[in-house]
């Protein structure tokens, strides 16, 4: 049986008095990449967010065994927890190099850190390309691409993914994604992924959650779920 890397049990979270998510349960194994579907609204982003503790919550949230529930944020981003935001993120005003070298600001191996953003560059060789250039002025996927590579720069145990390929054109989309199972089949770092585009969701992960309105109402092998014609029919939209 494959170790789990994070284990959540019983989730709740809110929004000042609404309650965004009724005791949720689910499992990201060790290298694997679960991926957790549902519609707007369903509570998909609020689950990343309260992983990483940036909103109330109750539950328990376990990394490797440790339970992170309740710590700072800073201090599950050290443990090597790092969250792609939906809508990217990055400094705007900073290159492209400034924003990989931030995403490495709690590591002290200088010399790594150096190696990591050649790293990053063979992985997106736009960002390369693009490196002394502000990131306000690249294009939408090349932002996405640079906020994927900056979350690396922690070297993280567990990526945190929200929503990324929201506003992308589908060759754009196609690419990252296909660049996100090189990088988890290289490095083998463990996905969280939430995802609109269900399809694509379904071919990157192992794993599958079905939010609804914060409830899981489904669960199995992303396989399982993606050759459900009723399942993807009714939930799925495709």
């Amino acid at each position: 049986m494959t170790a789990a890397l994070l284990e959540v049990r019983g989730l709740s979270a809110r929004y000042g008095p609404t309650q965004v998510l009724h005791g949720i349960d689910f499992v990201v194994a060790e290298a694997g990449i679960t991926t957790i579907l549902g519609a707007n609204g369903a509570g998909k982003t609020t689950t990343l967010r309260a992983v990483c503790n940036m909103v109330r919550n109750e539950g328990e949230v376990r990394l490797g065994g440790t339970r992170i529930d309740g710590r700072p944020t800073e201090a599950i981003v050290r443990m090597g927890v790092a969250h792609v935001p939906e809508g990217r993120g990055t400094f705007m005003n900073l290159t492209v190099e400034e924003n990989l070298r931030l995403g490495a600001h709690s590591r002290r191996d200088r010399t790594e850190v150096a190696v990591d953003c050649e790293r990053m560059y063979f992985h997106f060789p736009r960002l390369k390309e693009r490196r002394r250039q502000q990131a306000g002025t690249l294009s939408g996927g090349e932002q996405q691409m640079l906020a994927v590579s900056r979350a690396l720069m922690l070297r993280p145990r567990l990526l945190l993914l929200d929503e990324p390929s929201f506003g992308l054109a589908p060759q754009i989309v196609q690419y990252l994604f296909e660049i996100l199972r090189a990088i988890h089949e290289s490095e083998r770092i463990g996905m969280l992924l939430v995802e609109q585009n269900a399809a694509l969701a379904l071919q990157l992960a192992d794993h599958a959650y079905l939010l609804e309105t914060g409830r899981v109402v489904m669960s199995g092998t992303a396989e399982s779920i993606r050759c459900d014609e009723s399942i993807r029919r009714s939930y799925l939209g495709y």
